[in-house]
């Protein structure tokens, strides 16, 4: 009885506080208190700052040490991530998620929403965002 009435009060209490995603079930990224993120490629050029004016993409949100961030890109380097604003702001946003050795760009907080890994060919590799 007791673990049907915390299963039904669950949703309640996340609804009551807003939605606010910490983690992504499933990411490998986060592991104890270890967050890995997304190598950076060679070919990959100068940082698209956070607050800077260059940035009219999806944001791709990245677990890292200092928890949830929005970014302008999926490596979250320095200057290119900001506090997230997820629950309070309603952007277009791409969740950076490990499953195995790939890294993946994905529509939702879910492994198993639509996701592009990031070291395909294009165009299998463009990220499909959504407005969250």
């Amino acid at each position: 009885m007791k673990r049907l009435t915390l299963a039904l009060a669950a949703p309640a209490l996340l609804l009551a506080g807003g939605v606010h995603a910490q983690f992504v079930k499933g990411n490998e990224a986060v592991v104890g208190g270890r967050v890995a993120t997304p190598p950076v490629p060679p070919s990959v050029g100068k940082v698209c700052a956070a607050d800077a004016s260059c940035f009219a993409g999806s944001w791709r949100m990245v677990e890292t040490d200092k928890g949830l961030v929005e970014c302008t890109e999926p490596y979250a380097r320095p200057g290119s991530c900001r506090k997230s604003t997820y629950g309070a702001q309603k952007l277009p946003r791409v969740w950076v998620i490990k499953k195995g050795p790939s890294w993946f760009q994905c529509q939702y907080p879910d492994i198993n929403s639509k996701c592009a890994e990031m070291t395909a060919r294009p165009p299998t590799n463009l990220p499909t965002d959504a407005v969250q």
